[in-house]
């Protein structure tokens, strides 16, 4: 035992650990200086969030203790039973879980609330390791895509009925695991072409061309989606003479309709595009089947399938979202303001950041956060604590540790020799990635408001724990394959 512990600790990364330990000291004076009111000083009393958080990063340290001295094949040989669990569990808390803020998400155990969503994460990815590790497995296979799809989704739809949109977001990062793997790139390219439909299409819909019933935004996405099915001929086909035909034929078409609703009959110009749409996916059935290409089949797909999305991503904005969330994406895009309302948050966040300045207040001596100006600013505004605290060479020095570990991360990944490791390892790069990008974007007002931790700087045991076991996990399998290695 005492031999395989010397090697074990030999075979840690200790970059990376150390890395984790700053994160953790730098989080937790932030979270004083958060929660910090005038003439408190104990950060060490329970009773405070200082003093909680602390329990909890006390705890994390034996959580990530005990992750260690497990077999690192151990993660591999339970990896779908952990899931399934957790799966049980997720589906448990949506009947048991009290209603918290409009989510149930939290089931408490006495003086204390866990939040399994959480820990979901590193379960998903584990099971994703697990199948993906399979001899057979082939992202070529539609069969095994979906599989995976459904291994991360199936977590995704149980948190959403939680009402925990934010959190369920985070699996849509799994996406970029497989693309790593080798998924095609024309499936990442959709899910690009999704965010521009939708962004475009919500941001302008409510504008009028002047003098016109059409949309800028309706007619601006199906012009797009016009315009990529053609450039998509040109990519998959090869067939350039082809594709500067359809471009300039789907150019003039959208000219034509322009003037003739502007000068001729008035009419929504948006119509005459999907007639476009129509006649283009036809053309490509034909030489899909006249040619036996299965490329025109596909681009006929995406046609068919863009325009579906952009009129059922509207159906969604409108009668799905809840009106705070249709609001804070409305902030975000700058069709509304509502610095009373859904953008309060982010306006007193930027308040507080631009205050800081270059060196910042001083530690404890923020005033828009002693002051309370910034709501959840020791949760998910964390970041505008230190942009004021310590200013602008702060933040910097934040941003460049979680630089510091992504990058680690991703060597790690790319040293592992099994699948398994590897797509773990991208896995836990992913999640952390999402997290930053999105936090750092809302405090910003970049990004729309969805509610998620900053890691290991957001006040919270669920999350802090469950970002130490991705990161634990991941180094406990890192350290199995240097041991045998």
């Amino acid at each position: 035992m005492g031999t395989r512990s010397v090697s074990l600790w030999k075979s840690i990364d200790r970059i990376t650990v150390l890395l984790f330990v700053i994160l953790m000291v730098c989080g937790w004076f932030s979270i004083c200086g958060a929660s910090y009111d005038y003439g408190e000083r104990d950060f060490f009393d329970f009773s405070t969030r200082a003093g909680k958080q602390f329990v909890w990063i006390i705890c994390s340290f034996g959580v990530g203790f005990i992750l260690l001295m497990l077999e690192d094949r151990f993660y591999d040989t339970f990896a779908y039973l952990i899931y399934f669990a957790m799966i049980l569990l997720l589906i448990l808390t949506i009947f048991i879980a009290p209603d918290v803020k409009g989510s149930r998400s939290w089931i408490p155990l006495g003086p204390i609330s866990l939040q399994p969503a959480e820990f979901a994460k590193f379960t998903t990815a584990l099971a994703l390791a697990k199948f993906m590790n399979n001899y057979s497995f082939s992202l070529r296979k539609w069969k095994d895509t979906a599989i995976c799809a459904g291994i991360f989704m199936l977590p995704m739809i149980l948190i959403i009925l939680q009402k925990e949109t934010g959190t369920a977001l985070v699996y849509l990062t799994f996406f970029l695991v497989l693309y790593r793997e080798g998924m095609p790139g024309g499936i990442l390219f959709c899910g690009i072409c999704a965010v521009i439909y939708f962004v475009v299409g919500t941001r302008f819909r409510p504008e009028m061309f002047e003098g016109t019933v059409t949309s800028i935004g309706e007619f601006s996405v199906l012009l797009i989606i016009l315009l990529f099915s053609a450039v998509m001929v040109s990519i998959y086909t090869r067939n350039r003479e082809e594709t500067r035909r359809m471009i300039v034929l789907i150019l003039a078409g959208a000219l034509i309709t322009y003037i003739v609703s502007e000068f001729i009959y008035l009419f929504d110009m948006a119509w005459v595009l999907i007639g476009m749409s129509i006649l283009l996916t036809l053309y490509l059935l034909f030489r899909a089947l006249s040619m036996r290409s299965y490329q025109y089949l596909l681009i006929a797909l995406f046609t068919v399938g863009s325009v579906g999305f952009l009129f059922s991503s509207e159906y969604v904005f409108d009668e799905i979202l809840e009106p705070h969330q249709q609001i804070r994406i409305k902030v975000v895009l700058g069709m509304e303001e509502d610095l009373a309302g859904a953008g309060y948050n982010v306006n007193q966040s930027k308040i507080a950041i631009g205050s800081g300045g270059l060196n910042g207040k001083g530690f404890l001596n923020g005033t828009q956060t002693k002051l309370k100006y910034v709501p959840e600013q020791d949760t998910d505004f964390i970041f505008c604590t230190i942009g004021e605290e310590q200013g602008f060479i702060g933040s910097t020095f934040v941003l460049l540790l979680f630089l510091a570990l992504i990058l680690r991360l991703v060597v790690l990944s790319e040293r592992q020799n099994s699948v398994f490791g590897r797509v773990y390892g991208y896995s836990v790069v992913s999640i952390f990635l999402f997290h930053i990008f999105i936090n750092i974007g809302m405090v910003l007002g970049l990004t729309p408001v969805i509610g998620i931790p900053l890691p290991f700087f957001s006040y919270g045991g669920s999350s802090l724990w469950g970002f130490t076991i991705l990161l634990f996990v991941f180094l406990r399998i890192d350290a199995g394959q240097r041991e045998r290695f």
